[in-house]
C-alpha cells in the first residue's frame, strides 16, 4: 500500500521534533535558493522556473515521497536534459514530458521496480554524473566570462554544416560556438566569476555550516548595484515574479507524446536513480530506512504537478538532503518548511533576486559541476579492472557529446557484455578423471572424496552456469570426449543457471552422444536446471535415470550401463 514517510513520522510528533526540523528546513531554503535559480539558469529556461520547482516538487517530495528527510528540487543533473527539450520544443514539450516521466515513476513505484533501479552498475552511474558535471561547466564558459553571443534569427551562424539562429543546445557545438564569441569577453563579468569560484572553494573548505554560494550570491549582487551606478554593469538573471503562476494543463497530445516518450522515459530513470541513491544515502547519515517504492511514487507526484505550475523535473538532492540532516531535519515535515521558505522568500524577496549577476551564478555552476564530477570516485574506478574504465569512458563521452539518454543505454549495453565475458571466462568444463581419482582438486585446493570410476567412464564438471557465452567450451569439451568412453558422466554440482542455449548444448551432446553409443548421466544437478530439463522435456530424452543426486550415485549407475 501506498504510505508516505509523513503519515509514519506524524505518529510520535513531539514540539521538540517541530522545532529541530522547523530550524533545518529554514536552513535548507535558504541553500536551496541560489541552487534553485542556478539550475533554471543553466537549464536554459528561467530562473524563475528554478524556484517554482523547488517549491512545488520539494513539498510534494516531502510530503508524498518514502525517505524521512529526503529534499527535493531541481538538479545538476537534469540541466543537460532539460537545455535540450527546451531548445528543441519549448516549454510546453517539456512540461508534457516531465509529466509523462512521473507518470511513469509512478508506474515504477506501483509495480514495486524500486529496488531494479539500484541494479544500474556504478560504472555507469559515475560515467554519466561525470559527463553531467562537465556538460555543466561547459555550458558556463558564456556567463563566466561574460560573453555576448550574437546568434539570433537576424544572425544566424553556420557550425559543423548545421544553420543555428539561437546558442546550440549539444556539448560540441556549443563550445565551437563560444569558440567564435571569445572576442567579446567581458573582463568585468570574468573578474567577478573568477573570484566568486575562488572564493567558494576556500569558503567550502574550511566552512560548511554556512553555504558559500549564498554568501557569493548576496555579496556579488550588492557589489553590482553599488558598481552598476559607477558605469561597471554585468548581466544579471531578470525579473522574477513575485508570486506562483496560475496551473496550465500542457499538450497531450498524441504526436507530442509519441515525440516525447523517450525523453519521457530519460527523465524518469534519471529522477528514479538519483532520488534512490540520495534516499540511500540518507539512510546511511540518519541509520533510518527510506521505502523505493514509496519514494518512487512521491517523485513522480512531484514531477506531474511541477510542470503544470511552471516547473521542471526534479528529483532528490543530496546535498541539500544532508543539510538537512546536519541540522536536525528528523521527518518529512522539514522538507515542507524547506518550500514555504522558498516561497515566502518569493513572495517577499523576488524582485531583489532578480538584481543577481549571471556571472556569480555561472561560477555556483561551475563549483557544483566540480563537486558533482566525483574525481575520488573516477580515480579509484580507474585503478580498477579494464573493463570498468571501457563502461565509464564510454558513458561518460556519449553523455557529453552525444546524449544521456543513449549513454545509459550503450553503457548498460557495454556492462553486460563485460558482465557475460567474465562469466564465460569463469565457467569452465574440464576433464575431472584425473582430479577425482588424484584426492585434490586442481581448482579448489580442497579435498574429495576418492571415487573409484570405471573404465570406459568419463567425468567432466561444469564450474558455473551453462548459458548461450558458455555453449562452446561444452561442445568442445563434448567433442573430445572421444568414443574410448561409453558413459560421459556431466558433473553439475556448480551450474546453479542453465538457460535455452544450455538446453539446446544438451540436445546436440545427446545427438553426438547417440551416434558413438554413448549415454550420457547428469550428477549433482540444481533446482533451477533440473526444472528446466523438466519443462524442456530434456529430462524424458537423457532419461529419468540418468539424473542423480550425486557423484556416487552417477558412478553406480555408469557401473550398471557398461555391465
Amino acid at each position: 500500500m501506498f504510505k508516505p514517510q509523513i503519515i509514519n513520522s506524524m505518529k510520535n510528533y513531539s514540539a521538540s521534533k517541530f522545532a529541530s526540523d522547523f530550524v533545518a528546513g529554514i536552513i535548507v531554503g535558504i541553500v536551496a535558493l541560489p541552487l534553485a535559480i542556478a539550475f533554471g539558469v543553466a537549464s536554459g529556461v528561467t530562473a524563475a522556473a528554478g524556484i517554482f520547482t523547488a517549491i512545488i516538487a520539494g513539498f510534494c517530495i516531502s510530503a508524498f515521497g518514502g525517505s524521512t528527510v529526503q529534499i527535493g528540487g531541481p538538479t545538476g543533473a537534469f540541466t543537460v536534459i532539460v537545455y535540450g527539450i527546451f531548445a528543441k520544443y519549448g516549454m510546453s514539450g517539456l512540461a508534457t514530458a516531465t509529466v509523462l516521466a512521473g507518470i511513469l515513476l509512478i508506474l515504477l513505484g506501483v509495480f514495486k521496480m524500486g529496488g531494479l533501479v539500484k541494479f544500474i552498475p556504478y560504472t555507469i552511474v559515475t560515467g554519466f554524473t561525470a559527463g553531467i558535471a562537465v556538460t555543466i561547466a561547459g555550458g558556463q564558459i558564456g556567463n563566466f566570462f561574460g560573453l555576448s553571443i550574437g546568434i539570433s534569427e537576424a544572425n544566424p551562424v553556420k557550425i559543423l554544416g548545421e544553420t543555428y539562429t539561437k546558442m546550440p543546445g549539444d556539448f560540441l557545438p556549443k563550445m565551437i560556438a563560444f569558440g567564435k564569441y571569445f572576442s567579446t569577453i567581458d573582463w568585468y563579468s570574468f573578474i567577478m566569476a573568477a573570484s566568486s569560484l575562488a572564493f567558494l572553494f576556500i569558503w567550502n573548505r574550511f566552512i560548511k555550516k554556512i553555504p558559500g554560494s549564498l554568501i557569493v550570491i548576496i555579496v556579488t549582487t550588492v557589489l553590482s548595484v553599488i558598481l552598476a551606478k559607477h558605469g561597471l554593469k554585468t548581466a544579471t538573471i531578470g525579473a522574477i515574479p513575485a508570486s506562483l503562476p496560475k496551473p496550465s494543463l500542457p499538450d497531450f497530445g498524441i504526436k507530442t507524446i509519441t515525440e516525447l516518450f523517450p525523453t519521457a522515459v530519460s527523465i524518469a530513470v534519471l529522477a528514479a536513480i538519483e532520488s534512490l541513491l540520495s534516499a540511500a544515502v540518507a539512510d546511511g547519515m540518519t541509520g533510518d530506512k527510506h521505502d523505493s517504492d514509496t519514494e518512487l511514487i512521491g517523485q513522480g507526484i512531484a514531477n506531474i504537478v511541477s510542470p503544470l505550475f511552471g516547473g521542471i523535473p526534479a528529483t532528490g538532492a543530496i546535498a541539500r538532503t544532508a543539510t538537512n540532516i546536519k541540522n536536525g531535519g528528523r521527518t518529512p515535515v522539514a522538507g515542507i518548511i524547506h518550500a514555504l521558505t522558498l516561497l515566502i522568500i518569493l513572495l517577499f524577496a523576488g524582485k531583489y533576486a532578480s538584481l543577481i549577476p549571471m556571472a556569480a551564478l555561472a561560477a555556483v555552476l561551475v563549483n557544483v559541476a566540480w563537486n558533482m564530477a566525483g574525481f575520488p570516485a573516477i580515480n579509484a574506478l580507474l585503478k580498477g579492472q579494464k573493463s570498468d574504465i571501457c563502461v565509464f569512458t564510454v558513458t561518460f563521452l556519449i553523455t557529453v557529446f552525444v546524449d544521456l539518454t543513449v549513454a545509459i543505454e550503450v553503457g548498460l549495453g557495454f556492462a553486460a557484455f563485460f558482465f557475460i565475458k567474465k562469466m564465460i571466462d569463469l565457467s569452465e568444463v574440464q576433464n575431472n578423471r584425473e582430479t577425482l581419482t588424484g584426492g585434490i582438486t586442481s581448482n579448489r585446493d580442497m579435498p574429495e572424496e576418492k571415487l573409484d570410476i570405471p573404465e570406459g567412464a568419463i567425468v567432466y564438471e561444469i564450474d558455473g552456469p551453462l548459458f548461450f557465452g558458455t555453449v562452446r567450451k561444452f561442445e568442445v569439451a563434448v567433442e573430445n570426449a572421444g568414443i574410448a568412453y561409453k558413459v560421459l558422466i556431466l558433473r553439475m554440482r556448480n551450474t546453479i543457471y542453465l538457460d535455452a542455449g544450455g538446453i539446446k548444448a544438451l540436445e546436440q551432446a545427446k545427438a553426438a552422444c547417440d551416434r558413438k553409443g554413448i549415454t550420457i548421466i547428469l550428477s549433482g544437478i540444481h533446482t533451477q536446471p533440473y526444472m528446466l530439463c523438466e519443462k524442456t522435456g530434456m529430462a524424458d530424452k537423457l532419461g529419468r535415470e540418468n539424473i542423480c543426486a550425486n557423484i556416487t550415485d552417477a558412478i553406480k549407475r555408469a557401473k550398471t550401463i557398461l555391465k
